[in-house]
């Protein structure tokens, strides 16, 4: 049968033996020194043992006493450490984030994300895992990760909940050799003779679902990444679609990335997360740092580069008329 002790029981002991005085360790604990001494023969009779010899000039541990002493002392110093590390993960000063997004996002959105939320927060280990959008979703069914990111629209699912951070128009990616590439940008009417070399799951809904059917792309080369579309691209005629916000890295490829027009498409990107209720301290607060940027940059980037040259020079059109 369990015997039942207190806290503050272990805690009267302990600091007894401390300051080897009772009139003194109750100073020490803020307590009447009769209402100590009820604590410390409350544990000696629950325990049916003696644990402090006393007299008139001191105290100290009994027998059984000092054999009893380091095994409270672990007893307190793991209470301790536990509701230190709990105060930690509270106050974020320490904390995991598993965050998972396909290879498109891992080259753009996600580090400058993750660097933003490390600089506020560098107490909290953001582990990040570079799947494709189906693996992103199992990962959050099967609690391997905290926090997905991809394409709105492939999640249907009450357990998960989605949340739109980011609406990014979509770019062309061409060979610098293919004449389309010297135009300021390019139509869907203009590359639907090339093949589109797609890296995209659900293409058809989320992207060919904007264009009219008549623009659609003749052939569809598919591949699983766009690191494998952009290389392929490389070395054979098509194009690649990507969002805006993939500039550096289509560049990166050796090739020219321009405004897709007529219709313009919009990438939106959600955040996928777990319902609120259930997620640490440190998940919360990443989802909170995500949304909290998403609305101060208005759901869409800032114009940079070309496109903010291809819209300037629009603008100025307009004022000439």
């Amino acid at each position: 049968m369990a015997i039942e002790v207190t806290l503050r029981q272990l805690r009267a002991f302990i600091t007894v033996l401390e300051c080897g005085s009772f009139s003194v360790a109750a100073d020490t604990m803020h307590l009447s020194q009769a209402a100590l001494s009820g604590l410390v023969k409350e544990l000696e009779s629950r325990l049916g043992v003696r644990l402090l010899d006393r007299n008139t000039r001191s105290v100290s541990a009994s027998v059984v006493g000092t054999a009893f002493e380091p095994m409270v002392r672990r007893v307190l110093s793991d209470l301790d450490e536990a509701l230190a590390n709990v105060t930690n993960l509270k106050e974020l000063r320490r904390g995991l984030v598993r965050v998972a997004a396909p290879e498109t996002l891992s080259c753009t959105l996600l580090p400058e994300l993750i660097a933003g939320y490390g600089e506020r927060h560098p107490g909290v280990d953001i582990r990040f895992d570079d799947v494709p959008i189906e693996q992103v979703l199992a990962n959050l069914h099967n609690g391997s990760a905290d926090i997905g990111f991809g394409p709105a629209g492939v999640l249907a699912d009450e357990a998960v909940q989605a949340h739109l951070v980011r609406v990014d128009p979509l770019w062309a990616a061409l060979r610098p050799d293919d004449p389309l590439a010297a135009g300021k940008s390019v139509s869907w009417k203009a590359l639907r003779e090339r093949p589109l070399i797609n890296y995209m799951p659900n293409l058809s809904r989320n992207v060919l679902g904007q264009v009219p059917a008549r623009l659609h792309p003749e052939q569809i080369v598919p591949v699983h990444r766009v690191n494998t579309a952009l290389s392929l691209l490389h070395v054979r005629p098509g194009y690649v679609i990507c969002p805006s916000m993939a500039r550096s890295l289509v560049e990166g490829f050796g090739l020219v990335f321009v405004p897709l027009c007529q219709p313009a498409v919009n990438w939106r990107i959600a955040l996928f997360a777990r319902s609120r209720p259930s997620l640490s301290p440190a998940v919360e607060s990443f989802l909170d740092y995500v949304l909290a940027t998403a609305q101060t940059d208005g759901n869409s980037p800032a114009p940079r580069g070309r496109a903010a040259a291809v819209r300037g020079a629009s603008a100025r059109r307009m004022a000439n008329k």
